[in-house]
């Protein structure tokens, strides 16, 4: 769960009636309840917008312990991959009590309901006039990324003008400039980067209440690869910050996989040892993920498509349930490269920038020191093993950061994205939706 949260004090708004949330997140921990945006003045006052542990969308608004509004939805909010566009949209002048409280997804409005409890008409709500926190409320935070939040008091607003559909490709879209009108207790944050300024006009800027704020350059637009907790084998991984470091598994070898992938193309991660063990870095294909289970061990059937760079005794290099020396140990600290070129088949590790086995990624189909051949026309993702709690692993697909420490020194990078340790080889790029389409 994590502990960093935003804060804004109460003051007296443009009205308790009418307000629009409206929020960009990409969850990562599921099953637990999880709070966006929350006016709180106390344990029994409060209006919340949270996803809750069954993975519902939700709304609450109580008044001295009376609940005076309440929406749940049918529908289970479990993609830990891609962002999701949440509004919710609040009138309760409304004649119609069917839209006095309304959620859009992705700029489609929500109909089916697990629970509706609309407020009664001209209800004021604890919207506005509480103190605000963005990822926390109850000591309960948001596990996940945040990005382009709008609270506009005093109007109820559409899912259409927060963001829209793109003619080429379909999909929904941020408007950066969103042509609302705030009200008093408006404002609109994490428009640029981690910026706790309040970008409205109306002043109202946030402080961190909590934990280490961190920018990201995953976003709605470039959705970065993390690993993926609803993998078979997650339950035995303790994963944080935004599903990008592991705090290892059980006694015994065990498998996790990244949430993006493809066939072709050249691409590029770091993994940094943050816990020594032993520990196993690399890829595997969609064919061996779909057949693996929890006591699967590590991922190394070549038959699948499966390799990486391990470490038990030394440095070795591992596929089809073998392990054969290769390139040199490593341990606490080093930060592991991962270069995978689908066009030729070719697989390479660096270690703290030096490419092992005097390897170069950009020899093509002659795949000077790699590591490995790949089985062809195959979806690959990024993959990784442990055995042991003590193997701790944080990754870096692009963002920049291990854990919550950015990198030291930006090596180059020609494609201009993502932000890595160590020079990316030209050519390469980082496992993002951006990268698959340059």
């Amino acid at each position: 769960m994590s502990s960093t949260y935003l804060t804004l004090a109460a003051s007296t708004p443009t009205s308790a009636q009418k307000g629009t949330m409206s929020c960009w997140v990409k969850r990562s921990t599921l099953g637990s309840t999880q709070y966006l945006m929350a006016w709180d003045e106390n344990s029994t006052s409060y209006s919340r917008l949270y996803f809750n542990s069954s993975d519902k969308l939700a709304f609450k608004s109580l008044d001295g312990g009376s609940n005076y509004g309440e929406l749940i939805t049918n529908r289970l909010f479990r993609d830990t991959s891609a962002w999701y566009h949440i509004v919710c949209a609040i009138d309760t002048t409304l004649g119609t009590s069917g839209d006095r409280i309304k959620f859009y997804v992705n700029g489609v409005r929500e109909t089916s309901f697990d629970t509706e409890s609309q407020p009664s008409v001209n209800r004021n709500l604890k919207i506005g006039e509480a103190a605000v926190y963005i990822g926390m409320a109850a000591g309960a935070g948001f596990s996940g990324s945040m990005s382009h939040i709008n609270y506009v008091d005093g109007t109820q607003y559409q899912a259409s003008d927060f963001g829209s559909t793109d003619s080429t490709t379909g999909e929904w879209k941020i408007n950066t400039s969103p042509s609302v009108t705030y009200g008093l207790n408006g404002f609109f944050i994490l428009k640029d980067g981690n910026s706790v300024t309040d970008q409205s006009g109306q002043g109202n800027n946030f402080t961190v209440g909590g934990g280490t704020l961190t920018k990201t350059e995953d976003c709605p637009s470039n959705v970065f690869a993390t690993l993926n907790p609803l993998g078979h084998a997650s339950a035995n991984f303790t994963l944080i910050e935004g599903n990008l470091y592991s705090g290892g598994a059980d006694n015994n070898w065990r498998s996790i996989f990244g949430t993006i992938g493809s066939s072709s193309g050249k691409y590029y991660y770091e993994m940094k040892v943050i816990g020594h063990n032993n520990e196993h870095v690399g890829i595997a294909s969609a064919d061996q993920i779909a057949s693996c289970s929890d006591s699967s061990g590590k991922f190394t059937d070549n038959s699948f498509g499966a390799e990486g760079y391990s470490y038990t005794s030394g440095g070795q290099k591992a596929n089809n349930g073998s392990e054969v020396s290769w390139g040199n140990s490593y341990t606490t600290n080093d930060i592991i490269g991962v270069a995978f070129d689908l066009d030729n088949s070719k697989l390479y590790f660096s270690k703290n920038g030096t490419w092992q086995e005097s390897g170069d990624p950009t020899s093509g189909s002659t795949g000077t020191g790699a590591a490995y051949t790949l089985v062809a026309n195959k979806i690959y993702l990024p993959a990784m093993a442990s055995y042991n709690a003590a193997s701790n692993m944080a990754f870096n697909f692009g963002n920049g950061f291990f854990r919550t420490t950015a990198i030291s020194s930006a090596g180059t990078n020609a494609s201009g994205n993502g932000i890595f340790e160590y020079d990316v080889p030209t050519g390469y790029t980082a496992v993002s939706t951006k990268g698959f389409n340059l």
